[in-house]
Formats: structure tokens, C-alpha cells, sequence
């Protein structure tokens, strides 16, 4: 197991947040994490990234500890987090930003990589020499995947990645990155409030209510369930 969470707690000063999260992320699998606003799933990307700390529980990356541990040094590890809201920088050009994607690497490698980046993202190639601000919604989101891969991670955490997306650049989205994962065996952790595209391109899901894991299982399972189906698909 790459990546594997057990009884995970954190907090926003006195205010618990997550209680007691398990979850398992196997190598080069795709696993989904799903629940309303509010639900934890930010927190639990934000704790797994070393932005916030974690007050129990325990936290293993290839078989090392990465609980509290600064989030520049999980880069350096291979554990990468797109953030929600895509955090591009507005007035540099879509190759400057690549190119912060990398600072962990040599210049270098990173100057040869982002051709191989850009192949998975042809609109980003197109528009290389635009500033991030000028994008849609969707290429501001293809840009922070990409910018993302260029600091060669081996656990790529993407949260909300359809949020203000456009619903033919989302199934785009969804679907380079199930392309990603098969090209390089990358493995993959999203957190969603879409449950229907995330569970679609998924192996395994969970879903958090009010900071605790309520239910998980083959992603296929998930969509088939009547109580996923009425909350998050719709059905």
C-alpha cells in the first residue's frame, strides 16, 4: 500500500475537524474521496500535505511517516497537492507557472519534462505564452495538474479538480487523468463533491460525513448504492 491513512484526526485550533479517518491508497491506483461542503475533505488533503497538522493518528507514504512533516519535504518525496481553487499565478505566462512547478528539480530536467506534460494538456501548449489569469476555469485547472506533475510525484492529491469547470472541460479533465495514471503508473487521491465522475474513473471510494469515513468500497459498488445515488448523483 503506498499511502495508508489510519485513524486520522485533525483540527482547526479547538475544533475537530476529521475523527479517526482510515483510508488505503494503493500504487498506481485511483482512489476517490467523496461528501458535501464541509464535509473534511479539504482537511484531509490539507493534513495529508503539511499544511495542517495532525493531532492523531497515523499517516505512511512508502512506508515512512509523512505526519506533520513540512509540505516542501513531501514534495521532495514524491506527495504532490493540487489545492481547490487552482492556485495559478495570474500574471505569469503558463510556462512560468510549469516551471514553479518543478522547484524541487533541477532546471534543467524541468525544461525537458514540460513537453512530456504538455502532450497530456494540447490547450495548455497552445496558450504556453499566456498569462495564467487569462484562462478559463478548466485550462486554469489543466494548468495546476500540470503544473503539479512537473514536480514528478509518485502520490498526485488532487482536491475538488471539477470545482467551476465547465461540464465538457470536466470530462476532459477526468479523463487525462485516467490517461496519466496508465501512461505512468501514477497514483492518484481526489477529493469530490461530483461523485458520478469521480467514481467513474476511480477504483476505490470513500465518503466522509462531518469529518468521519461512513462508508468505502469498489468505486463500481459506490455508484450502484441507493444512499450515494439519492445524495450525490442525483438518483
Amino acid at each position: 500500500m503506498l499511502l495508508r491513512v489510519d485513524n486520522l484526526s485533525a483540527a482547526y485550533g479547538k475544533i475537530r475537524a476529521l475523527h479517526g479517518v482510515s483510508i488505503d491508497v494503493p500504487a498506481a491506483g485511483i482512489v476517490c474521496v467523496l461528501g458535501a461542503n464541509g464535509a473534511g475533505k479539504t482537511t484531509l488533503m490539507r493534513a495529508l500535505s503539511g499544511l495542517l497538522p495532525v493531532a492523531g493518528g497515523t499517516a505512511v507514504f512508502d512506508g515512512q511517516s509523512i505526519a506533520n512533516v513540512p509540505a516542501e519535504q513531501l514534495v521532495r518525496r514524491g506527495v504532490v497537492h493540487v489545492p481547490q481553487g487552482r492556485m495559478v499565478f495570474a500574471q505569469l505566462s503558463v510556462k512560468e507557472n510549469l516551471v514553479l512547478g518543478g522547484y524541487t528539480r533541477p532546471a534543467a530536467e524541468v525544461r525537458e519534462d514540460i513537453d512530456r506534460v504538455l502532450g497530456y494538456f494540447p490547450r495548455l501548449k497552445e496558450r504556453i505564452t499566456s498569462r495564467a489569469g487569462t484562462l478559463s476555469g478548466g485550462e486554469q485547472q489543466m494548468l495546476a495538474i500540470a503544473r503539479g506533475l512537473l514536480a514528478k510525484p509518485r502520490l498526485l492529491m488532487l482536491d475538488e479538480p471539477s470545482m467551476g469547470v465547465a461540464p465538457i472541460m470536466k470530462d476532459a479533465i477526468f479523463s487525462t487523468l485516467r490517461d496519466i495514471r496508465d501512461r505512468e503508473r501514477l497514483t492518484l487521491l481526489i477529493v469530490e463533491q461530483d461523485a458520478d465522475i469521480a467514481l467513474d474513473i476511480s477504483d476505490e471510494g470513500y465518503v466522509i460525513e462531518t469529518g468521519r469515513v461512513v462508508m468505502y468500497g469498489p468505486a463500481a459498488e459506490l455508484a450502484g448504492n441507493e444512499d450515494i445515488r439519492r445524495a450525490y448523483l442525483g438518483g
